[in-house]
């Protein structure tokens, strides 16, 4: 900042600070016109190039700048550098000027170079002239700075601040009262009848993804003891976000800091919040260039132009044409550290100041990046001066990362370990814990370097016991422990812990969010030492962070592991036992929350089996509850027997209904034992992986279907033939897609570990479908566990029914079929020896023959099955479906289908290619050895 004449008056140093910030300038000045006087005459000028600075000293009233035009027009006025009337500005940039006025007459202009090649907008007009006003207002009351000498206008405080809509607040360390003036009560949407002055009820207008950094920023400045700036968002009553920018500083002795303060006026109309990081960039005290790979230069911020030349002239030129990098000799020690990839700093005395400035090269895959910091007082003081400068430094930047830390922890467990992990090393801990209230229990929710036994013993602690966290807690204020013996003084009753705990000095921190207790963080070193009021400061700071990361954290904890029950409350508790399948399945859950990925196994008449996986596109609670209608939908479609294109033909219109927003995708997989065929049918889903017996590996060649919500019908299936032993693989995009990983890459992945498995050998793959399953998650899935994307995998080896498990008829037309029906099945229940159920069997495929001569057409078929139970089925070549109907006493018919429900376990219809056919359940005899006529695990290999 430079700043001449009577130019340190405070009043001017904010009205320009806010005006250069307010359009992205380059600098600022403040011109006065005395009485008769032909020159305007500098009296201010901030941030200005002394090149220009020199040049602007007096500007001719009567010209044709900025200035003299604003002062007799009385209105803002913006010359481009083009202009030959804009007087001497750098290439490139322009100037903005709006009149100062006192006692109705204008007595000066407020002038800001701008760096944009156009003329700023209205809203930045306005603002300017709002600040102008506000000093005018200032001056009203006052006399103009640097005419006389007095000096009796009220503080920038009371005047300047409120007239350009800027609040000021004070905060005062020692009694914790915060003062603030009615603009920053109005810009924080704070009721003054309610507010009672304490940091915290400032604090929550803050937006809370942005306070942990504000916090962190107020906390900088007490390690640095140096003014701070900060831009964030506030929250208001109304919901509505406000982007304002905060410039502060601190006060007191060299012992002590006794207060904080700053302003703080509205920034939203600037821009969202990547400009704002922009502008920050740009406006930084330090310099920063960019270059492409051939060193050409590609951007500069404004620090940087004063270094080199205006950003107009330096785009485009290679970075060593510039004459202040070649005499400094870096070229070589730039090109080495490019070379080798690594960042590295330079300490130079720059040609043109004369300063020194710490160069920082930071390579990146676009090219060299040049960090300029001007360390000129640090590199003058003595070797003190020096190690405390560095100490504060360290610790800025670990309280810096501290808070970023928090603000990405996730969980309890993250954030637990970002204190671990950045605040332990900030003052040589060794231990932490944090303790959860919960009514009067003092829930254990983390450790790091305690004994086992000690955590067992705390696990459960009451607040009510006389110990340091419950001090902390009801005061509400750290509590200190310096040893064991000053442990021991205050705490007699919970001594015993200070010996079991292996530690000699402690910090007890309450942690309070949302103006409430929620619990305790510890905080303990292995020898003992005492407090400074640095550090005390420090840790009061830092707890307030805490609690709002911890609290943020358990409840995200809370929802998700509810979120998660419910997800897997949806999903199967257990596969079916099957004869003809074995089955495994995983479900592996996003680290983000729930998602709708689903499988499920459902057994169906005649042993066959139906395997389904799908995947309800996004993530959350609403694609959860999707999930379980689709999977309760598949289970009412599959009983009543719906071939798979048919099955999924209907889960379409049951998505479509859901509306626009909801897409899913599935694959329906029903399994035959008698014929070891597969009848496939997917609808925008990857097609499932077959393990041959013979170890070969394939990806059947399905019709793909559109997503279940876009599908029309009618819906392709593919058939595929299963020798026995053969593994089914069914999975969703999550195990095989990932942000490195595309799905064909995924899915060779898949095929080489199946591969693996087979030539591991039979002993590998004996019975162990669960072991097929852990290698895959484990080869597939690892690294993925903070993926955005949830996976599912169900694995099957098939397993046919031996031959002779079923025998069929055709049945002649007329009565006499029901005479062969039973005949069959007798010979055939005697071959078979299920003599128990040859009765009620012969009485079964009676009355289902007798059913279909009365009320079906074409020839009729009847086939028996032995698997895990006897099934009898009947065929027709009609579609009429039977349904049980109640016979009044005088009907003489009506009762056969209530006589086959009451002799089977369970029974029903199944539609094939040319008809239906009605089938039933019977259990086997319990001494009956079925499993000689089952497949064995050799034929399941």
């Amino acid at each position: 900042m430079h700043l001449i004449d009577g130019g340190s008056e405070p009043e001017l140093r904010l009205a320009l600070r806010q005006a250069v910030v307010a359009i992205e300038g380059l600098g600022g000045m403040v011109h006065l016109a005395g009485s008769g006087e032909p020159q305007l005459r500098l009296a201010s000028a901030l941030d200005v190039p002394l090149d220009v600075l020199e040049e602007w000293r007096t500007a001719d009233r009567a010209g044709g700048t900025a200035p003299a035009s604003a002062l007799r027009d009385g209105t803002a006025v913006w010359l481009p550098s083009t202009d030959p009337r804009a007087g001497f500005l750098p290439l490139g940039t322009g100037m903005v000027a709006v009149p100062l006025t006192a006692s109705e007459r204008r007595v000066g202009t407020l002038s800001v170079i701008t760096t944009a090649p156009d003329p700023p907008s209205r809203a930045e007009q306005d603002f300017l002239r709002a600040i102008a006003r506000g000093v005018s207002a200032w001056w009203r009351r006052g006399v103009l700075p640097g005419h006389d000498g007095r000096r009796t206008a009220p503080s920038v405080l009371q005047q300047v601040a409120p007239a350009a809509g800027v609040g000021v607040w004070d905060w005062d360390v020692r009694s914790g009262e915060v003062t603030g003036d009615e603009a920053l009560l109005v810009l924080l949407d704070i009721d003054p009848k309610t507010f009672d002055g304490r940091m915290g009820s400032w604090a929550a207008a803050i937006h809370p993804d942005d306070l942990p950094q504000v916090m962190a920023d107020i906390a900088g400045a007490f390690v640095t003891r140096r003014s701070y700036t900060a831009e964030f968002r506030l929250r208001r009553r109304d919901d509505e976000v406000r982007w304002v920018q905060m410039h502060g500083w601190v006060a007191g002795d060299d012992h002590e800091l006794t207060h904080v303060g700053g302003t703080v006026w509205d920034n939203t109309e600037l821009g969202n919040r990547a400009e704002s990081a922009a502008r920050t960039l740009r406006h930084m005290a330090d310099g920063f260039v960019t270059a492409d790979p051939d060193w050409t230069i590609t951007s500069v911020n404004t620090q940087a132009e004063r270094l080199f030349e205006p950003a107009r002239t330096l785009l485009g030129r290679p970075l060593w044409e510039q004459s202040a990098m070649r005499s400094t000799g870096l070229e070589t020690r730039c090109r080495r550290a490019m070379a080798q990839g690594a960042p590295a700093e330079f300490d130079v005395q720059w040609p043109t100041d004369q300063r020194w400035y710490r160069i920082r090269l930071t390579p990146s895959p676009h090219g060299p990046v040049l960090h300029f910091a001007d360390i000129t007082d640090r590199h003058l003081s003595d070797a003190e001066r020096t190690d405390t400068g560095q100490i504060a430094a360290e610790r800025a930047a670990q309280l810096g990362r501290l808070t970023t830390a928090l603000a990405r922890a996730v969980t309890v467990r993250d954030v637990v370990d970002a204190i671990a992990a950045e605040l332990r090393p900030l003052f040589g801990a060794v231990g932490l814990m944090v303790q959860f209230l919960e009514g009067d229990l003092l829930r254990l929710a983390e450790t790091v370097g305690y004994p086992p036994e000690f955590v067992d013993r705390v696990r459960g602690a009451r607040a009510s016991f006389p110990a340091p966290n419950r001090e902390a807690l009801q005061r509400r204020t750290p509590v200190y422990l310096t040893s064991r013996q000053d442990f021991v003084r205050r705490y007699p009753d919970a001594a015993d812990h200070a010996f079991r705990s292996e530690k000699h000095a402690w910090v007890f921190l309450p942690l309070i969010a949302s103006g409430r207790p929620i619990g305790c963080c510890v905080i303990s070193f292995a020898e003992s030492r005492r407090f400074t009021e640095e550090e005390q400061t420090l840790l009061t700071a830092v707890s307030g962070l805490m609690a709002q990361a911890l609290e943020r954290a358990r409840l995200y904890d809370e929802e998700h592991r509810r979120a998660t029950e419910l997800q897997r409350g949806l999903l199967p508790r257990e596969l079916p036992v099957l004869p003809t399948a074995t089955t495994a399945a995983r479900y592996l859950p996003t680290g983000s929350g729930v998602g709708g990925d689903w499988y499920d196994v459902i057994a169906l008449s005649a042993d066959r089996v139906a395997f389904i996986i799908g995947d309800v596109m996004g993530h959350g609670l609403p694609e959860a509850a999707t999930m379980g209608r689709l999977r309760t939908a598949v289970h009412t479609l599959t009983s009543l027997e719906l071939s798979p294109d048919e099955l999924l033909a209907q889960l379409n219109d049951l998505v479509s209904d859901l509306g626009d927003d909801f897409y899913a995708t599935c694959l329906y997989v029903l399994y035959d034992p008698v014929t070891r065929v597969c009848t496939m049918a997917r609808a925008g889903h990857a097609p499932p992986a077959l393990l041959l017996p013979d170890g070969r590996v394939r990806f059947p060649d399905l019709p793909a279907n559109p997503p279940l919500g876009a599908a029309t019908p009618p819906v392709e299936t593919g058939h595929v033939d299963v020798p026995d032993g053969t593994v089914l693989v069914l999975y969703t995009d999550g195990l095989v897609e990932s942000a490195s990983r595309d799905i064909d890459g995924g899915m060779k992945q898949l095929a080489a570990v199946l591969a693996a498995s087979h030539h591991a050998g039979p002993s590998a793959m004996a019975g162990s479908v669960d072991q097929l399953c852990d290698m895959l998650v484990s080869t597939l899935w690892p690294g993925q566990a903070a993926s955005s994307d949830d996976a599912a995998v169900l694995v099957a080896q098939t397993g046919g029914l031996p031959s002779g498990a079923a025998v069929s008829w055709e049945l002649p037309e007329g009565p006499v079929a029901a005479g062969e029906a039973r005949e069959h099945v007798r010979r055939q229940l005697d071959t078979w020896h299920l003599d128990d159920l040859v009765m009620t069997t012969e009485l079964i495929a009676s009355e289902l023959v007798g059913n279909g001569i009365r009320h079906a057409r074409g020839p009729l078929g009847l086939r028996l099955q032995r698997g895990r139970v006897l099934t009898c089925e009947v065929s027709d070549h009609s579609l009429t479906t039977p349904r049980v109907r109640r016979a009044l006493d005088t009907d003489e018919g009506g009762r056969g289908l209530q006589l086959v429900a009451a002799l089977s376990q369970r029974w029903g219809t199944r539609y094939t290619v040319d008809g239906k056919c009605i089938w039933t359940e019977q259990a086997l005899p319990p001494d009956h050895d079925a499993a000689r006529h089952l497949p064995t695990s050799e034929s399941m290999r």
